[in-house]
């Protein structure tokens, strides 16, 4: 769709979506396009603040559209879209004449508006239960959002074979970057190298930052099944995106694998059906898979 210029672009094949993650893909579009007046999400599955609120969406068994943005991928935009975003962020939510951009109050009018229908529990039952939902909320916004996407975002960069941590690899032997690649005949631009070291020093402060938070997380699920008490909420829920990539990595999941609570309340949360139908919307569409 070539209508723009220099920004995300949206794919051609919209997903409409009905309430209910087992209905099959094709029955998906014949029953949701119809209607009008359907929740529209604009933004790539891929993003973690999309995810969020798809998540949500089939927790509250909301039917809603999903336009497919892929900021990473050609320079065009699509105009209906910029009149949303006009600087082209990564999520754009729209529920009538509602329309938000930032994930975590998009989860919370979701639970709100619809709070007679799906998961009763997402935004707490009383004012006891939605202030720890709250607390939680902001802990994950605050403590865990900032070192753990920093943790996934230096790892995109480094090597899967470079020692972290103080840990030697069986490929890397424990030697600095510079001499592996010596010995493989590549000589690294010292532009990488100090890429590299950045990454590799963020990926240590993150590690440092990310484990105190998971040790009072580890210590909250002794006391209760889930972060704010014994029923999955969006106190879960918010965490899920973030935590997913860093189990996707045997570099970070080791952080989530250490800690009993902690592993054990990820591979109960990542079972849930919303989430399980959430990852298989992060596959390419079909028209984008390669041949």
């Amino acid at each position: 769709m070539d209508l723009g210029h220099d920004g995300p672009v949206v794919n051609t094949n919209e997903i409409c979506v009905t309430r209910h993650p087992s209905i099959p893909r094709s029955t998906e579009k014949q029953s949701t396009s119809r209607m009008p007046g359907a929740v529209k999400v604009f933004g790539s599955p891929t993003s973690s603040e999309v995810a969020r609120v798809l998540a949500c969406l089939f927790e509250k068994d909301v039917e809603f559209q999903l336009i497919r943005v892929d900021s990473f991928r050609g320079p065009n935009r699509m105009p209906q879209y910029l009149k949303l975003q006009p600087h082209g962020e990564a999520l754009t939510f729209e529920d009538g004449n509602v329309t938000l951009v930032e994930s975590r109050k998009i989860l919370r009018h979701i639970a709100d508006k619809y709070k007679a229908q799906g998961n009763p529990d997402l935004i707490g039952m009383g004012a006891l239960e939605r202030s720890s939902i709250e607390q939680w909320l902001q802990t994950e916004a605050q403590s865990f959002d900032v070192p753990s996407a920093d943790m996934i975002y230096s790892l995109g960069f480094l090597p899967p074979t470079m020692p972290l941590d103080g840990k030697k690899d069986g490929a890397g032997g424990g030697r600095d970057p510079r001499q592996q690649q010596q010995q493989k005949g590549m000589m690294m631009n010292p532009t990488h190298l100090q890429k590299l070291e950045e990454m590799k020093q963020l990926f240590e402060k993150s590690s440092k930052d990310l484990s105190k938070v998971l040790d009072i997380y580890d210590q909250r699920l002794e006391e209760a099944e889930y972060l704010a008490g014994d029923k999955f909420t969006l106190a879960d829920l918010s965490h899920m995106p973030n935590a997913d990539r860093l189990a996707s990595d045997p570099r970070s999941l080791r952080l989530i694998q250490s800690r009993r609570n902690v592993s054990r309340w990820w591979a109960d949360v990542s079972g849930r059906e919303s989430w399980v139908y959430v990852k298989s919307l992060q596959r390419p569409p079909a028209s984008e898979a390669p041949f």
